[in-house]
């Protein structure tokens, strides 16, 4: 019965979007998403996986040409920021704001992949061997580390930004990340 389910559902959301003037799921990524919803864990029910991945899937299309990879990243990204208590919306705005979404982007100043999470924290953890440029690796470092600012700072989010980017004291990134937050993942 799930999967009838799963299928009305991603016709219904397809249907939605045709109707709002968006082009509907090509196959294979109705396929990708089908399979997606399928090996998510951090979701309430698979509707809810079904709605969220296919909505930020569109948001983050640009970005992500790959279907596939688009998906990993966003099942990930919904599953780490789950663990740690974080809205899945506010990790998608660091990663936009931090890497544009480039797995393999490195900063100026050495932090690597898509949270751009510095190098020595590897060795600090005794884990020099793990690699930043694997998404689940970077994101579970990245969303640890975010939320460990959170909490620093009272949950006073503009300060736990800050601070998560070196730039404690200074509005700017926090004012980037919560534009981008606004107006890209958070809009209706």
């Amino acid at each position: 019965m799930r999967p009838r389910k799963l299928g009305a559902g991603l016709t219904l959301v397809a249907l939605a979007a045709t109707a709002a003037g968006q082009q509907a799921p090509d196959p294979e990524l109705r396929r990708l998403l089908k399979q997606a919803i399928a090996e998510t864990d951090s979701f309430q029910d698979r509707f809810d996986a079904e709605v969220w991945l296919l909505d930020m899937s569109r948001r983050l299309e640009r970005q992500v040409r790959d279907p596939a990879e688009r998906l990993g990243i966003l099942r990930q990204v919904h599953r780490e920021a789950g663990r740690v208590e974080l809205p899945p919306e506010l990790v998608l705005a660091v990663i936009d704001v931090e890497s544009n979404f480039d797995r393999f982007a490195i900063s100026w100043v050495g932090a690597q992949g898509l949270m751009q999470v510095m190098p020595f924290w590897l060795e600090e953890i005794g884990t020099p061997e793990d690699n930043l440029f694997h998404v689940n690796t970077n994101l579970r470092m990245g969303c640890t580390i975010l939320r460990y600012y959170f909490d620093m700072e009272n949950g006073d989010l503009v300060d736990a930004l800050a601070r998560y980017n070196g730039s404690h004291g200074r509005r700017v990134y926090a004012d980037k990340v919560l534009d981008r937050l606004r107006l890209k993942w958070f809009r209706q």
